[in-house]
């Protein structure tokens, strides 16, 4: 029985064999990450978030015995409802907020906190400089791209809390820089773009501090991903159609996109005004038949969340395993805002962010701790009800009245950015050479793993501008990449072993 906090530590025993898991890979080409209790390889297995496992010798069943459950949690927290106003609300969150925040600012070592100028590290900065009699030390990254760049908006909140702050402008080729880390630093494949700026700012913290507070878990708690706002809006306007009605519109609107190649949605677009015509309108069409083709909420939610809509024809011989987002269960009695929040605490929180997080900032040797996910404010925010988090099309509705006291709205009332990176015009460009060589024909074809037609068809759509598929192709590449860095570390095995 071999274990390890990283699969690197396996590695390392003669026993160990990497073998990739296909039905694993099916997973990971659909959401950007190996769910618990899955992992890339055969026979290596993940203890789910909030469990424990007891090895008995000369036993082989051995099962995970969890001590905290996202689940029943939420549970809780639905049948107990809070039963005070709004005004009380905010007091008694605010207050919880200060209290986590505290117990996490104990540390022997220096401290600190990212600020990204968005609600949630602006919340957790807010509530750590109120307890501390000197400035605390805050850092972000900024980027050339302005749609990318949050540093000036975290800069002004860092002035008026009197953070000590630093930034630091990072230029493509800093951010480029840090992709062929990743497979070494991730361990398994991971596809979210935004694990380079994580890794940025973990290395730029590092440099003062060796912990740090970050705002994770705001948003699957109080709602603050766009794609919730979304995924109500859409079933809003199509759940009220029979779902057969839905399916048979869906088949003529993918027929019309493909109908001659394309041609036939090129020729509509030229009849239109220069002003009016639709970017990626093929690719546009195709998401608008995807969504209306499905039969429940929760798998609209899945179809928003998925990078490869059908993973088994991508990946070789493989089957794909249920998961709670794929199959969702215990939903009942939920609106589609709770469950899309729900899947997220449960799936995406704890297998990607977390993840990524801890993976980027253990990398320099940074401790990274998220207030928000304390089990005492877990539970009191599914006890709020779902119109306190989401008022007037904006999610964080409390979060906001909570972090105005602290910092003039004028400051963070703002379109949510995310931490992202312009992928798509990186792989038409600087990248493109890099991804041309992981994605060649001849390559996919002796590897195995994947259906060479169809990433080369995505590929050459994408470098031609004719569609956009740098998440899909991202996906892809970092597989591609982990892949090229597993061989290596497996042949060094083999060389040290003899």
């Amino acid at each position: 029985f071999l274990f390890g906090s990283e699969i690197k530590a396996l590695r390392a025993h003669p026993a160990f064999r990497a073998e990739v898991d296909r039905d694993a890979l099916a997973l990971y080409s659909r959401f950007g990450y190996v769910p618990a209790p899955h992992s890339i390889f055969l026979g290596v297995s993940k203890l789910a978030a909030g469990s424990r496992v007891v090895v008995t010798a000369g036993r082989r069943d051995i099962a995970p015995i969890g001590y905290w459950s996202a689940r029943e949690s939420v549970e809780e927290g639905l049948s107990d409802r809070y039963a005070g106003s709004r005004p009380e609300a905010i007091r008694e969150l605010d207050a919880m907020l200060h209290r986590v925040v505290g117990r996490r600012m104990v540390s022997d070592v220096p401290l600190g906190a990212f600020l990204s100028g968005g609600i949630d590290s602006s919340l957790v900065v807010s509530l750590m400089q109120a307890q501390s009699a000197r400035p605390v030390r805050t850092f972000s990254i900024g980027f050339e791209e302005p749609e990318y760049d949050e540093a000036r908006e975290a800069a002004a909140v860092a002035r008026h809390l009197g953070t000590d702050h630093t930034d630091l402008l990072v230029t493509p080729a800093d951010a480029m820089g840090v992709i062929p880390r990743l497979p070494a630093m991730y361990d398994e494949p991971m596809s979210d773009p935004s694990q380079i700026p994580t890794y940025l700012v973990s290395a730029l913290a590092r440099r003062d501090v060796t912990v740090s507070l970050s705002g994770d878990g705001g948003d699957e708690l109080f709602g603050g991903y766009s794609r919730y706002a979304i995924g109500r809006s859409i079933w809003r306007a199509i759940g009220w159609a029979p779902y057969r009605f839905r399916s048979g519109v869906a088949g003529a609107i993918r027929r019309f996109a493909l109908l001659g190649d394309g041609r036939a949605v090129g020729a509509v677009q030229r009849l239109l005004p220069a002003r009016r015509r639709i970017p990626f309108l093929p690719d546009k069409l195709q998401k608008l038949a995807d969504v209306l083709a499905v039969e429940r909420p929760e798998l609209l939610y899945l179809r928003l969340m998925s990078l490869a809509k059908a993973p088994e024809s991508l990946v070789r011989s493989s089957r794909e395993p249920r998961t709670p987002m794929t199959a969702p269960e215990g939903l009942t009695g939920m609106g589609i805002l709770d469950r899309m929040m729900y899947l997220d605490a449960i799936t995406y929180l704890p297998d990607d962010i977390l993840v990524k997080v801890d993976r980027a900032s253990m990398a320099v040797s940074l401790e990274s701790r998220a207030p928000f996910l304390d089990p005492e404010v877990f539970r009191f925010a599914w006890s709020l009800p779902t119109r306190w988090k989401f008022r007037g099309g904006q999610g964080k509705w409390i979060l906001r009245q909570v972090l105005e006291k602290y910092v003039p709205r004028a400051l963070f009332d703002r379109p949510k950015m995310g931490f992202g990176l312009p992928i798509d015009v990186w792989l038409r460009g600087p990248l493109r050479g890099w991804a041309e060589n992981l994605l060649a024909e001849r390559r996919l074809l002796d590897e195995g793993f994947f259906e060479p037609a169809l990433i080369r068809q995505k590929w050459t759509e994408h470098v031609t501008g004719t569609r956009n598929w740098h998440f899909f192709l991202w996906d892809i590449l970092m597989f591609q990449a982990w892949l090229e860095e597993s061989s290596r570390e497996s042949a060094s095995a083999v060389q040290r072993t003899a």
